[in-house]
């Protein structure tokens, strides 16, 4: 098992991000945005200073956070638009050595039912997605985010059915407060735990988030891990128990949110949040029985 995180929500530029990581004692990042960019679509210059910076710092992209076929893109756009993505994407994971790639499922489309969401249009799709990366030799992985899997479980695994070798990053926040449409109207929220134990075969990533679904204002309430209704430690300790040895990524959204540019917050803020995130989550290991399985990547 490794350790690693969004260490944008650290700091927007790469020596922030780095200097995060180091001293948390870890070696590697869950590359999203570097300067208010995916790391996919930074200008070529920049990507060559990330490069060096990190080369020169010992710490490597475990994985890219990619905007792939995520919740802000639509299945009824152009297939070319994903198709240019990856074709800028892999070039930049060879040279960094990075082996895993987040990707998602696209936008849920509004005004629709579950059961009318174009769903053999989507599998065509990721099917090629996941086959443009195995060429390459990466493991794209799907996260259960405001995309057609993140439904509900069953969606989930519709996906892993009909897109052979399909792999899953399980990010133990995100069914805080996303509606879980495989149930009856008025849909309820998802059960961090129950979606976990449904899709726990196919795990090959982990997110770690976590938080608290306010039904009054409609809205969640980030949280340190384990302080919400997420089922960190339940979650985290079953995977570990039962041999799990992948990374752990951790996406606080404490002092900033990708997709919310209001929640905003000062540059040290930030910063402190995204370790004291780091600290208490290996502290959480340390009280399940298992910090020493903490390794290298």
């Amino acid at each position: 098992m490794y350790l690693t995180g969004f260490a944008d929500e650290a700091g927007k530029d790469i020596d922030t991000q780095i200097r995060a990581t180091l001293e948390l004692g870890w070696t590697d990042i869950e590359s999203r945005n570097i300067g208010g960019a995916n790391i996919h679509d930074i200008p070529d210059e920049q990507f060559d200073e990330v490069c060096r910076k990190l080369d020169a710092a010992g710490v490597r992209v475990n994985c890219f956070g990619s905007a792939i076929a995520n919740w802000a893109k639509q299945i009824t756009d152009p297939f070319d638009i994903t198709v240019k993505e990856i074709r800028r994407t892999i070039p930049r994971m060879q040279r960094l050595g990075s082996k895993l790639i987040r990707i998602m499922s696209y936008a849920v489309l509004e005004g629709r039912g579950p059961d009318d969401q174009m769903a053999e249009e989507r599998f065509k799709r990721l099917r090629e997605i996941n086959s443009m990366f195995a060429d390459a030799g990466i493991t794209a992985v799907h996260e259960n985010c405001m995309n057609y899997g993140g439904m509900g479980h069953a969606y989930t695994l519709e996906l892993v059915e009909n897109v052979p070798g399909l792999k899953l990053v399980f990010d133990t926040g995100n069914p805080v407060f996303t509606d879980d449409r495989s149930k009856a109207l008025p849909y309820p929220k998802q059960s961090a735990w129950e979606f976990y134990s449904n899709v726990k075969d196919h795990i090959a990533y982990v997110h770690i988030k976590d938080g608290v679904w306010d039904a009054e204002t409609q809205e969640i309430r980030y949280t340190f891990a384990d302080e919400g209704d997420g089922d960190v430690k339940r979650i985290v300790k079953d995977l570990l128990d039962n041999g799990y040895d992948g990374g752990i990524s951790m996406e606080p959204h404490l002092a900033v949110v990708f997709h919310d540019e209001s929640v905003t917050s000062d540059a040290q803020v930030q910063y402190d949040n995204y370790v004291e995130y780091g600290r208490r989550f290996m502290a959480l290991l340390e009280e399940i029985g298992h910090a020493d399985k903490i390794i290298g990547a």
